[in-house]
C-alpha cells in the first residue's frame, strides 16, 4: 500500500499502515558509533527515517548527571500557546516539562499512547481517551479528565498551535468521570491522535493558568520540571521524582542555542554538548558520514521561502510570486550554500513519503521571471522586496546568491539578516514583516493533513504567508477524512495547485536529525519532531 494514510475501525496503539524502519548504518573506526564505514552514506541511506547508528543492547541504564541539548531554537515561554510547540521551535523544552498524552512512533508509523492509556475510535468521529490511574502534576495535583478538557480549552483559547484545527473539528470535548475523555468531532479525522502526540497533548496544569496568560506557571506531568531559565543563554530543567514513567535517570536537562548547526554540531564532536538538533543540509549529512547516532525525520518542504500573500506586500500579486519562483534555482542555491547538500527541487513532499507522486514543477526558467515581472511593474509595482533571513556565513551566503538571481530578473532586494531563529520565528508568524523569508514548513509524513491545513489554510491563524485560496481550502478540507488513493490524489493535486499559485517558494525536501555522543541513550521521539527525554540517561 503507498498510502500511509489509511482507515481503521478502531484505533489504539496502532492507527496508520505500518512502515519498514530504515535503520542508519553504524560509524567507521574513529567515528563515534560503531565499526561500519559511514562515509560513502548515499541520499536515500543519510534521509531515511527513525533511529540511526543505534544497534544492539545498549546497557543498564545508569542515573545521575545532566544532559545538555544545543537545540534548533529558544523556547521564549514555557507556555505552549505562546510559541510553535514543535522540535524547530523550541517545543522539546516543552515536551520535558509537560510530556504528551500520544506517542508518534517512528518504526512502526503508528500513535501510541504514552501519557495516556488508550485512544480508541469506531468512525474516526468520536474519540474515547482513557488516562492512566495516578497520574500527577508536579505540584502533586491528579492528571484527570477534568484538567485534560480544561489545558486544552486553555490551549484554544489563547490560540495555541493548530487551534484552528481543533475548534472548527471539535464539536464536543467531555469528561466522563476522573479517567475518560469523548471527543467528538463535526466529521472524521483519521490523524487526529497527531493533535494529542503535539502541542495539544502537552496537558498543562490546572494551577498553570489560573491566573491567566500573564500569569502563568509552567506546571506539568513530565519527566522534568523549571529550574532556571536565563533568556538566550540557558534553560534548566530539574528531574520530576514523581514522573508517571519511573523517576528519571538524569539529575537534569540543560538547554542551550548556539549559533548555526555547524557550531552545535562541532560542540557535539568535541563534548562541549551532548545532543543536537540539526537541520541544515550539509551539516546533517556531515553529521550521518561522520557516524552519530541519532533520530532522523525527514519531510517535505524542509526548505522553503515564503511569499508575504498579505494586501499590500509585493507578493500578494501572484505574478510577483510566479516571478520570484521562476527567478530562484534551488539547484544552484544548494550548491552555493551547502556545497550540493540536501535535496533540492520544487515537489512539496519528501521522496521518501509513501503519497510521494511526481508532478509537474514550476521550475527556474528567468525568462518567465522577467515577463512576469514586467507585467507587474506596468500595473504599478515598484519591483521591491524584503529579504530576511539568519547571519551566520551559510545564511549570508543564500542571502548573496538569492538576492543576485533576484535581481537578475528586475527586483531590487532589500536584505535583513537576523540574529538568531527565533527573531526569524517572530518577524514570519507573528508580526508577518517580511516579503521573502527563509523558512521551512517540513511536511511530515505520520499527518501532511494537518501541516497543511495550518499553513495554507486561508482562516488559520498560523497561515505565515497569508495566503487564501478557496480551492485549496476545498482541498485540504476533503484531505481530512481520506485515505488509501483518495488521499493520495488530493495530496497530488495540492501540490499541483501549488505550483500554480505559488503561496511560497519551494526549495527541497529536507530534515530534522537529532545527534547525541556515544555515551548518551534513551532518548526517544513523537511526532513534530520532538525529543522525549524521560527515559534519556547517560553511560
Amino acid at each position: 500500500m503507498r498510502n500511509r494514510i489509511a482507515a481503521r475501525s478502531r484505533v489504539a496503539t496502532a492507527l496508520l499502515a505500518t512502515t519498514l524502519l530504515v535503520a542508519g548504518c553504524a560509524s567507521s573506526e574513529g567515528s563515534q558509533n560503531g565499526n561500519q564505514d559511514t562515509s560513502s552514506l548515499s541520499k536515500e541511506e543519510i534521509y531515511a527515517a527513525g533511529i540511526v547508528g543505534v544497534s544492539g543492547d545498549e546497557g543498564d541504564p545508569k542515573d545521575g548527571g545532566t544532559l545538555t541539548l544545543a537545540d534548533y531554537s529558544e523556547a521564549r515561554s514555557l507556555d505552549p500557546t505562546k510559541t510553535i510547540p514543535n522540535g524547530a521551535a523550541g517545543g522539546n523544552a516543552l515536551a520535558a516539562v509537560y510530556d504528551v498524552l500520544m506517542r508518534y512512533d517512528q518504526p512502526s508509523n503508528s500513535f501510541e499512547p504514552w501519557l495516556a492509556k488508550s485512544l480508541t475510535t469506531e468512525d474516526n468521529t468520536t474519540w474515547t481517551l482513557e488516562l492512566r490511574d495516578g497520574v500527577t502534576f508536579s505540584d502533586g495535583t491528579p492528571l484527570d479528565a477534568n484538567a485534560v478538557v480544561g489545558s486544552i480549552g486553555y490551549y484554544m483559547k489563547n490560540a495555541g498551535y493548530n487551534t484552528l484545527l481543533l475548534a472548527t473539528n471539535i464539536k464536543d470535548m467531555r469528561p466522563e468521570g476522573a479517567t475518560k475523555v469523548v471527543f467528538t468531532l463535526n466529521q472524521p479525522w483519521i490523524t487526529f491522535p497527531n493533535m494529542l502526540a503535539s502541542g495539544p497533548g502537552m496537558i498543562m496544569a490546572p494551577a498553570a493558568y489560573k491566573g491567566g496568560p500573564e500569569k502563568f506557571a509552567p506546571i506539568g506531568a513530565g519527566p522534568f520540571a523549571l529550574d532556571t531559565y536565563k533568556p538566550a543563554e540557558e534553560l534548566v530543567l530539574e528531574a520530576n521524582p514523581d514522573y508517571w514513567n519511573g523517576k528519571p535517570h538524569l539529575d537534569a536537562v540543560r538547554f542551550v542555542w548556539l549559533g548555526s548547526d555547524a557550531d552545535r554540531l562541532s560542540s557535539l564532536a568535541d563534548g562541549s554538548v551532548d545532543v543536537a538538533n540539526i537541520r541544515a543540509a550539509q551539516t546533517l549529512e556531515k553529521a550521518r558520514k561522520d557516524g552519530f547516532a541519532g533520530i532522523m525525520a525527514p519531510s517535505g518542504l524542509g526548505s522553503i521561502y515564503w511569499l508575504n500573500n498579505r494586501e499590500g506586500r509585493a507578493a500578494s500579486d501572484v505574478r510577483v510570486r510566479q516571478a520570484i519562483n521562476y527567478a530562484i534555482d534551488p539547484a544552484v542555491v544548494a550548491e552555493r550554500v551547502n556545497g550540493g547538500a540536501g535535496l533540492p527541487g520544487r515537489n512539496i513532499y519528501s521522496p521518501s513519503a509513501p503519497y510521494y507522486e511526481d508532478v509537474e514543477t514550476s521550475d527556474y526558467d528567468p525568462e518567465k521571471a522577467k515577463a512576469l515581472l514586467e507585467d507587474a511593474k506596468a500595473d504599478g509595482y515598484d519591483g521591491k522586496i524584503v529579504y530576511i533571513g539568519q547571519s551566520d556565513q551559510a545564511s549570508q551566503t543564500q542571502a548573496v546568491t538569492v538576492e543576485a538571481m533576484l535581481e537578475a530578473v528586475g527586483f531590487t532586494v532589500e536584505t535583513d539578516l537576523l540574529r538568531n531563529i527565533a527573531d526569524q520565528t517572530q518577524r514570519i508568524y507573528v508580526t508577518h514583516d517580511y516579503d521573502l523569508a527563509v523558512a521551512a514548513m517540513s511536511v511530515p509524513d505520520e499527518d501532511p493533513y494537518s501541516r497543511l491545513a495550518t499553513n495554507l489554510n486561508s482562516q488559520s491563524p498560523q497561515n505565515p504567508s497569508g495566503y487564501a485560496n478557496p480551492e485549496m481550502d476545498e482541498l485540504i478540507a476533503k484531505l481530512q477524512a481520506a485515505s488509501g488513493d483518495d488521499a493520495t490524489a488530493l495530496l497530488k493535486q495540492i501540490n499541483e495547485l501549488w505550483q500554480e499559485t505559488v503561496p511560497g517558494v519551494a526549495m527541497g525536501a529536507g530534515a530534522f536529525f537529532m545527534p547525541w555522543n556515544k555515551d548518551v541513550h534513551g532518548i526517544t521521539s513523537t511526532s513534530e519532531t520532538l525529543l522525549l527525554l524521560g527515559g534519556a540517561w547517560k553511560a
